[in-house]
């Protein structure tokens, strides 16, 4: 980072953006999901339970010797082709097989180490520098020598790629992201055990429902009815929230038709008219993890909406329908089962419920992708 600042001039107009990544420390709570079985190989036998735990152990433990393998395109040195090779990554340094996938010592060619390597995720690999596919990274020195001393992998897809680079972050730097990891908990705990939970006082549990649109105020007693009356009360809220944005001199004016046409559009998880390819983009900048989504405006039906959302290292897309009913607009992810009058209503069910969904909306996607 440093590097690249030195090379701004006084009068440019460079700036620096960071964007929050979900996936950093996920793979000390679901290491499995980053390690498949056919890529890593252990010198102890997990089982049961403890598979997880013994599995991230493995990998801090200097006295095991845990082992990821596999097939990376590597860019051939002064060329602009690439090659596919076997790899074997060891708390060694990364090494390739001569001989097909042979790991014998004599089949086994040096690549490099990570004492002065550091790796990185490539951006638009297939663009820029050929690569087959778009999950590239690469092992950069910790040397000031531009791009020339790049080492430029590839792999065949999305899990492969995060294997390899979880893996030798581990090795590097695995007890250092570990206490990273662990610090919040702990200082979580140390806070608990200090500070006593708040209790309600008595005048906040004797606080009652109550009904004020008639002549006179009443006490609701049905909890259902309590229910619905704070459900009312937050769509009138709504509804005058829209008329303030459809008025003449709001910039979303044009758009606020109806009140569940336009209170999304102010929404960190709204993306207006991105396409399928760029929410694919955004949610997998932001980590592969369950819960990553993203709401867009659909390319197919220009009334509906999508909703795009990261589940077992896949992004899956549902289409959010509109419902008319008694000149109501509703909208629903289940042919009408459930029905919400606007889209923030939807969200905020669905990061409490997953309801038809593969799991709860748990992370929004930024507005516009640094």
């Amino acid at each position: 980072m440093i590097d690249v600042q030195s090379s701004w001039g006084m009068e440019t107009n460079c700036r620096l953006c960071f964007r929050k990544n979900y996936a950093k420390y996920e793979f000390f709570r679901n290491p499995l999901h980053f390690f498949p079985e056919h890529m890593v190989s252990v010198s102890n036998v997990m089982n049961g339970n403890e598979s997880e735990s013994q599995l991230i152990q493995t990998f801090l433990s200097s006295s095991s010797y845990p082992e990821v393998h596999g097939y990376l395109h590597v860019k051939e040195q002064g060329k602009k082709s690439w090659k596919k090779l076997y790899y074997v990554l060891r708390r060694s340094g990364l090494y390739f097989s001569t001989k097909g996938t042979s790991k014998e010592p004599r089949h086994l060619q040096y690549f490099c180490d990570f004492s002065n390597n550091d790796p990185y995720m490539l951006v638009s690999g297939k663009k820029i520098y050929g690569a087959p596919t778009n999950y590239g990274f690469c092992l950069k020195p910790n040397k000031a020598g531009g791009t020339k001393d790049l080492k430029l992998l590839c792999a065949d897809d999305e899990q492969s790629r995060t294997c390899w680079v979880t893996a030798i972050r581990l090795f590097k730097h695995g007890i250092q992201l570990y206490q990273n990891y662990s610090r919040p908990y702990s200082n979580k705990s140390v806070c608990s055990a200090l500070t006593p939970s708040p209790k309600r006082s008595v005048s906040e549990n004797s606080l009652v429902a109550m009904d004020f649109s008639g002549h006179e105020g009443r006490v609701i007693e049905s909890s259902a009815e309590a229910l619905s009356v704070a459900v009312e009360e937050r769509l009138a809220w709504r509804r005058k929230s829209c008329l303030r944005l459809s008025s003449p001199n709001s910039p979303t004016g044009s758009q606020c038709l109806t009140p569940s046409t336009a209170i999304h559009m102010l929404q960190p998880w709204f993306h207006h008219k991105i396409s399928r390819e760029e929410a694919q983009n955004l949610i997998t900048q932001q980590g592969i993890i369950d819960g990553v989504f993203l709401l867009r405006d659909s390319q197919s039906n220009p009334n509906a909406f999508v909703l795009s959302l990261c589940h077992g290292q896949k992004i899956k897309h549902f289409q959010i329908i509109p419902l008319e009913e008694d000149g109501e607009i509703f909208y629903t992810l289940d042919d009408g089962n459930t029905r919400f009058a606007d889209l923030i209503q939807l969200v905020e069910f669905y990061q409490l419920n997953k309801g038809v969904l593969p799991c709860r909306l748990k992370h929004n996607c930024i507005k516009i992708a640094l």
